[in-house]
């Protein structure tokens, strides 16, 4: 959610709040309600902060310029503790004459307790939030210790929930400080100055370099290096390595919104996700997993967590995996799988799902199933990040930065991974399997210059999007694979156009639903292959049929030759051909774009949805 940048450098010049600014733009894409920065001038800290988008900020930066700096630190805050207001956001001061500024995301769960012995101790307080507890203490800390990295150290000991904190002092121009627990933050590494950001998009503009931090540490960065410990003091290090993608990456290049260039480059996110995968003779090899053979050969159950379009995704793994490696799977979603007491055990795989791989609901999910003793694996698209860690292995998707709130390419890098996960169990399980398994890889690989055909396509999606805006409701239907496609489809749809939108399975058409049908009532329909068994074609078709007689609009997703929709349909959307278990790579695509245009067509904002952020990082 919230988005954290720090920076230091060598020279007093106006840098710091360039850097600053430049990330926290970068970091719009998780969602905000107000921004901030404090910069340590020779004068002291100085802070700026406002409620509302980043243009508030730089506004009141117009208005009111700060002093030149070389050290600063910046937020954009996601409303939890108090309202979006100036007064909430980001930074808040401590210590005497107000000379610290903390900035904060996450939620300190204790901070009731902590609050309620600071004013009994004579504090007052300026906002609502939880972050300004956190600034006193550290504040207060410092006053008596004189280090900042040691009054960090000393506060987040008695800090109790998921958070991550940057802090500046003005006695200690030069170093800004940072800890997390449950909530990411990143170094990067330069020549001459060193940054932190909730990801490396915050500071991908200046290095490559970067470090990522492991749970419960604290890091000090100053223009010449930095250093990390343990909350219990204890010398640590973080693990380096390289971003493989660049400042463009986050740009938008020559597309209107990131929401349609991140649709656009689905083949890649398909096709980068596939590769390195296969030996030269096509048996699947992942090195990554860091499970044995010999462990996953014992697994006898698979549970899959995640929330939202990931769940979806885990979804479609369902019926892959169970097809190919006749393993039973189970989709829960995440901030239930606590709470369910769930039945795992030794030889169960739980499988989790996030973008971010921050995803708080998941992350907790994940630690639940360690402790019932399953074994985890993390499918995610963002390395360095705390799922992946907390996991026994990742099978990290290859999609590259995900800037819209409303996840696209994410979604189908999701599947793709998904699809060699199931490939190379059944593999592990041999004969038959694995025969399969090089089958559908073959098949596979043809899906990216599959979904770039289907993208030239969709010029009369775009139409119809556009004439629809004004819809009330959308109904879409599925089965079988379909069927987490039409409840993705009616997701994009909530997420982006704030109109009312479900998706059912087909089959449960007849056992209600079906009341909702009246003249002209716009439903989608996601036609499985005619190649699909057990005839689940001509069902769907029939329903379609049913819905058509009563008026319904209907808009038919169906693949190439099927023309066996074509007397019930208002409008046949055509996808290539394609085997039936990986059409949801394909079907999922028109609905994406649909929502896209329709959301366009009514003026609104795609790529940040109201109320919505692309991080869910507390629970």
């Amino acid at each position: 959610m919230c988005g954290i940048v720090g920076y230091v450098g060598r020279s007093m010049d106006d840098t710091a709040l360039d850097v600053v600014m430049e990330g926290l733009a970068r970091l719009e894409y998780r969602g905000y309600d107000s921004a901030g920065v404090a910069l340590v001038t020779e004068d002291g800290v100085e802070t700026a902060k406002r409620a509302g988008k980043l243009e508030n900020l730089r506004s009141e930066l117009s208005a009111h310029p700060l002093a030149v700096a070389r050290t600063g630190i910046g937020h954009t805050r996601w409303a939890t503790h108090g309202g979006p207001t100036d007064g909430n956001a980001h930074p808040h001061r401590g210590g005497e004459g107000g000379r610290l500024a903390l900035i904060h995301n996450g939620i300190i769960e204790n901070f009731h307790a902590l609050k309620k012995e600071l004013e009994a101790a004579g504090a007052e307080f300026e906002s609502e939030t939880d972050t300004e507890v956190a600034a006193q203490l550290v504040g207060r800390e410092y006053d008596r210790l004189g280090d900042l990295t040691e009054a960090m150290r000393v506060v987040v000991g008695r800090l109790e929930g998921a958070f991550t904190l940057l802090a500046v002092h003005a006695d200690s121009p030069g170093v800004v400080v940072g800890a997390r627990r449950n909530s990411p933050l990143v170094v990067g590494l330069g020549d001459g100055e060193n940054f932190l950001g909730s990801d490396v998009a915050a500071f991908i503009g200046h290095t490559r370099h970067a470090v990522e931090l492991g749970q419960d540490q604290i890091v000090t960065i100053t223009p010449d290096g930095h250093t990390v410990i343990g909350f219990d003091g204890s010398p640590a290090q973080g693990k380096g390595y390289e971003v493989t993608w660049d400042a463009s990456a986050a740009e938008k290049g020559g597309y209107d919104t990131f929401m349609e260039k991140e649709i656009h480059e689905q083949p890649h996110a398909v096709g980068d996700t596939l590769l390195g995968r296969t030996k030269d003779d096509g048996e699947l090899v992942l090195d990554e997993l860091r499970i044995s053979e010999d462990r996953l050969r014992q697994v006898d159950r698979i549970t899959v967590v995640a929330c939202g379009t990931a769940a979806y995704a885990g979804m479609v793994a369902k019926y892959a995996i169970e097809h190919w490696t006749r393993i039973p799977v189970e989709v829960s979603l995440a901030h239930e799988f606590r709470y369910c007491d769930p039945i795992v055990d030794d030889r169960t795989l739980v499988v989790s799902i996030s973008q971010s791989g921050e995803t708080m609901d998941t992350l907790m999910a994940v630690k639940h199933a360690t402790e019932l003793g399953a074994l985890t694996l993390s499918i995610c698209n963002t390395h360095g990040s705390t799922i992946p860690r907390e996991s026994d292995a990742v099978l990290y998707t290859h999609a590259g930065p995900e800037i819209a709130v409303a996840s696209t390419k994410a979604f189908l890098a999701q599947i793709t991974a998904c699809y060699v996960l199931g490939l190379y169990l059944a593999q592990l399980r041999g004969e038959t399997y694995a025969d399969d398994a090089k089958a559908v890889m073959n098949e596979l690989r043809e899906m990216p210059d599959k979904v770039e055909d289907l993208l030239g396509r969709m010029g009369r999606v775009i139409e119809m999007a556009e004439f629809m805006a004004d819809s009330r409701a959308v109904l879409f239907l599925g089965r079988h694979v379909g069927f987490p496609v039409a409840m993705e489809g009616a997701l994009k749809l909530k997420e982006l156009a704030y109109i009312h939108a479900e998706g059912f399975a087909a089959g449960e058409l007849k056992h209600g639903p079906i009341a909702l049908i009246e003249p002209g009532q716009p439903v989608f329909v996601v036609v499985p292959s005619p190649d699909t068994p057990h005839e689940l074609h001509k069902k769907v078709v029939s329903n379609i049929q049913e819905i058509r007689a009563r008026g319904a609009r209907t808009i038919v997703i169906a693949h190439d030759g099927d023309d066996d929709v074509l007397p019930f349909a208002s409008e046949v959307i055509r996808i290539p051909q394609c085997p039936p278990m990986l059409a949801p790579l394909l079907a999922v695509v028109p609905l994406q774009v649909f929502a896209l245009h329709l959301a366009t067509a009514k003026g609104l904002d795609v790529d940040q949805p109201r109320n919505l952020a692309k991080s869910v990082t507390v629970e």
